[in-house]
């Protein structure tokens, strides 16, 4: 049975289905079981982090592979937190160094710039070492289940989409206010202590600051769900640095072709990537995933992307169909988006989501 859940945060956490599609993060708002990272800081890898980076990296693979071990005890409750040592290297310290690592050769997203940011270069999003705060803030119009959610705005992104409605964070990577990690870890320490259910990650987008942020959550003492809101374009060595860290995978699944990608957010081999992230991002974590509907764009991406989620992913994963499209930035270029987005293409969407057989819609 197809349904169109409200974005009412009060009612969604007792909503059966919703809680079915997210058990885990449900349990660490209620304090119920431990964010994913600080599970992270509890494993114990063997290795010196000043070893070569080939060394650091088959480490981490079995780091892996003793976190989904760990995971399980702990979800089960047959391994207690309270009774795990703090390890004298641990897999978040791994993490931490390797994409230190990563960032002397940056290649954190798939345009694999491999720019030194530590000596001061920048590749395509124009970010530097230091991230850069345009904002951060209880966030309350986000998906139900999220809100309130302390919510880190980036600027910078690796992406360039011609509609951005964060026009004015996304594409100034150089604004915004350095922050360093010991800092961003206080902020959000003091999120968890005013009610924030999760620790958002945005922009922009987080992917070019993911050295910072998992710094961040390896210094964080709070206990709170860690949401990676992103478009996804992350190569497979950031996938793998963001396994076992985050609760939620928040996802943009903008397009349902490359053609539509390269036009509007002049990004290469879209839904290659788009898949193998969504894959990964489900076998590791929860996934929510918001689609924004474009005018003109129905057949060619939304019923694309509502019949490959339904297909990869399954009819019971909690997608947002998005509504709120507004010509922004350079839309007025590209006479096809230049206008709003109309009610019976919205309606379309809908019926395209019905038709692919997705069952848990927030719109």
């Amino acid at each position: 049975m197809w349904r169109v859940l409200r974005p009412d945060a009060a009612k969604v956490l007792h909503d059966e289905r919703t809680r079915a599609g997210l058990p885990r993060y449900f349990a660490v708002v209620e304090g119920k079981l431990p964010a994913r990272f600080q599970v992270c800081k509890k494993l114990k890898v063997e290795t010196d982090l000043s070893a070569t980076d080939a060394e650091l990296w088959r480490a981490h693979e079995k780091g892996l592979l003793g976190l989904r071990r760990l995971l399980s005890g702990v979800n089960d409750g047959k391994v207690k937190m309270e009774v795990l040592e703090k390890p004298e290297t641990s897999l978040m310290d791994l993490k931490v160094e390797l994409a230190r690592r990563v960032l002397k050769s940056c290649r954190f997203c798939e345009r694999r710039c491999g720019t030194d940011r530590i000596a001061g270069e920048s590749g395509f999003c124009g970010v530097g070492e230091l991230p850069r705060m345009a904002s951060e803030f209880m966030h309350h119009g986000e998906e139900p289940e999220l809100v309130p959610s302390y919510t880190v705005f980036f600027n910078g992104c690796t992406f360039q989409c011609q509609y951005c409605q964060n026009w004015d964070i996304s594409q100034f990577p150089n604004e915004g206010t350095t922050v360093s990690p010991h800092n961003l870890a206080k902020l959000v320490e003091g999120a968890k202590k005013e009610g924030a259910r999760n620790v958002n990650w945005v922009g922009g987008d987080p992917t070019p600051n993911l050295h910072a942020i998992v710094e961040t959550l390896n210094l964080c003492e709070a206990n709170l769900s860690s949401v990676w809101n992103s478009n996804m374009y992350m190569s497979t060595e950031g996938m793998k640095l963001l396994f076992g860290t985050q609760d939620i995978y928040l996802t943009d699944f903008k397009y349902g072709n490359d053609r539509c990608a390269q036009v509007y957010s002049k990004v290469l081999r879209y839904l290659e990537v788009m898949s193998r992230n969504h894959l990964l991002a489900s076998a590791d974590a929860e996934v929510i995933i918001r689609h924004l509907v474009l005018p003109n764009h129905v057949e060619c991406c939304t019923r694309p992307v509502m019949r490959w989620i339904a297909a990869n992913l399954g009819k019971e994963t909690r997608v947002n169909l998005m509504d709120q499209y507004r010509p922004e930035a350079k839309a007025k270029d590209y006479p096809e988006i230049s206008r709003p987005l109309l009610d019976k293409e919205f309606k379309k969407a809908l019926e395209l989501a019905h038709e692919a057989g997705l069952e848990n819609l927030i719109t």
